[in-house]
């Protein structure tokens, strides 16, 4: 008997050895050669090469003597993990099939983006899920459950309280989410139906996230001179609801809040200190985008959708309330001129100018003409609210990711923000190149390993083998966010390979039509599937 184990050691071992050198011989199918790589870690990059086998990176290392169905030279290349956009908003376009390759994004090194900020987007996660997996996208999806949608299916968009039974089925639809593979939970409280919960309806539904390892994302309730109150609000909800907190697009708006990013940072850097995780992502760019009545009105005048905020601006005790308001929020936005109009349907001659440019042209207020817009349903805007000094304050905070607050699109007649285009070029060539506003491998960490850690993402984000082949080649002297203001639907240039989960999805300079993304559960959900699974 003891002669026969120590012959099934003996043959297993000659088989593992055997196996070992089976996988250093076999095949490459992707062989990046000679580019400068960058792990994603914030470390000093190295020239070395990469190779990739079906959908993992196998090795890195010196490999210039291995054999590959496909070698690319990436001399004078920056060889670097996909970049995770933490905060899109491609919710639904990522499902629709002009737009589900997510162009924009894979132009700009996109590999990854995550849906449902701001509280809105898909409710039943699973579904989500399938249509991905059913249909392929351009980048890989990870979900989190927006807090507002939740809401507005259990108590439409009235601004009232939940009922012990209705606040239940939030909670449930919550818990199902996150069984379903979501990394967490977002809230957008400047929006309806977002923002008419309470600082303790949100802990509830966070206290369930936190049981499944999720996040806490929120777009807060005040990004203005209201931030340090906002913020505070942020960090309760993660200290009694016992999960990581993530500020969405940090950044102060309006000149009146200017600097006091500086104090918000110093607030969740003392909370860091004291062990807890919170972190923040920021777009590079002064100008904001969002729906005209979010930027103009209160929560209070925008319930009910359009046909309630009509009643009360003709009402004989509202109306004049809401045009005083309306008159404020316009003067404080340079009398107008820092609003331009991104789409609106009713009047697309208007589309690209401001509040202000077109009440001259139209020989009419600039109240006026924002009355309108609201009256027809409103209308997206963009919104030149912060300073430069700020913008680059912040992106120099270790904590602080890249994330875009963009949505996939295909170039048409409106005039959406550069950042669909253009974020994460820009961040690089302009901030880090060529302003050395930060170094280039800390500008690669913002965007890489940073996000991945904040979602807990184990899978990509680095350069390692083993790990997911979300892997962008780009040409540091090429590199280019093309997109402005004035002309926003303009591809990224410089970014020469894009591989999503090892397929080609950009190559030599060219959208490959690939659709190789894949919905991305979250760790937790694979964890009870594995459990499921065993018993």
């Amino acid at each position: 008997m003891l002669r026969f184990m120590w012959v099934v050691v003996l043959v297993c071992g000659l088989a593992g050895v055997t196996l070992a050198q089976q996988n250093e011989e076999a095949p490459i199918d992707i062989l990046l050669v000679g580019g400068t790589v960058h792990v994603g870690t914030g470390e000093a990059p190295v020239v070395t090469d990469v190779a990739i086998r079906g959908s993992k990176i196998v090795t890195i290392g010196d490999l210039a003597e291995r054999s590959a169905e496909w070698r690319l030279d990436c001399t004078g290349k920056v060889v670097c993990p996909g970049f995770i956009d933490l905060h899109n908003h491609s919710d639904g376009p990522i499902v629709r099939s002009e737009t589900r390759a997510a162009a924009n994004f894979v132009t700009q090194g996109c590999t990854t983006m995550v849906t449902g900020n701001c509280g809105s987007g898909p409710v039943d996660t699973a579904k989500y899920y399938r249509s991905i997996d059913e249909h392929g996208a351009g980048t890989n999806i990870a979900h989190l459950i927006p807090q507002g949608s939740v809401r507005e299916r259990v108590l439409g968009s009235a601004n009232v309280s939940p009922t012990d039974e209705q606040m239940q089925e939030i909670l449930s639809l919550t818990e199902q989410a996150m069984l379903d593979g979501a990394w967490g939970m977002t809230t957008g409280l400047i929006y309806v139906p977002s923002s008419y919960a309470s600082t303790e309806e949100i802990t509830l539904m966070a206290r369930v996230v936190a049981k499944h390892g999720g996040i806490y994302a929120s777009h807060i309730r005040g990004e203005g001179t209201g931030l340090l109150k906002s913020v505070d609000e942020a960090l309760q909800i993660g200290r009694d609801a016992g999960l990581p907190v993530h500020v969405s697009h940090f950044k102060a708006s309006g000149r009146d809040a200017w600097g006091l990013v500086r104090e918000a940072a110093r607030m969740i850097a003392q909370e860091r200190d004291q062990g807890r995780n919170v972190t923040a992502d920021q777009y590079p760019y002064i100008a904001s985008s969002t729906s005209l009545g979010a930027t103009l009105l209160p929560s209070w005048a925008r319930e009910g959708g359009t046909k309630d905020l009509v009643q009360r601006l003709d009402d004989p005790d509202s109306g004049p309330k809401l045009k005083e308001l309306l008159q404020k929020a316009i003067t404080d936005r340079d009398d107008g001129h820092a609003v331009r109009i991104a789409s609106y349907r009713k009047r697309t001659d208007w589309v690209g100018a401001s509040l202000r440019d077109i009440a001259e042209r139209e020989k009419r207020t600039a109240v006026d003409i924002a009355e309108e817009i609201l009256r027809n349903g409103g209308a997206s805007i963009v919104n030149f609210s912060m300073s430069e000094e700020d913008v680059r304050y912040l992106m120099t905070i270790d904590w602080v990711a890249t994330a875009s607050d963009g949505g996939a699109k295909i170039p048409n007649a409106t005039r959406p923000h550069p950042r669909n285009y253009g974020t994460f070029p820009r961040k690089l060539a302009y901030y880090a190149l060529q302003e050395q506003v930060l170094p280039l491998a800390a500008a690669i960490r913002s965007m890489t390993s940073l996000p991945a850690s904040i979602l807990k993402m184990t899978d990509r984000g680095l350069l390692k083998e083993g790990l997911a082949a979300d892997i962008v080649v780009f040409d540091p002297k090429q590199l280019r966010d093309t997109a402005t203001f004035e002309d926003p639907h303009q591809y990224a240039t410089g970014i020469n390979y894009v591989f999503v989960n090892g397929v080609p999805a950009v190559s030599d300079g060219h959208l490959t039509g690939a659709l190789a993304g894949k919905a991305l559960r979250s760790t937790s959900f694979v964890d009870s599937a594995s459990n499921a699974a065993g018993n």
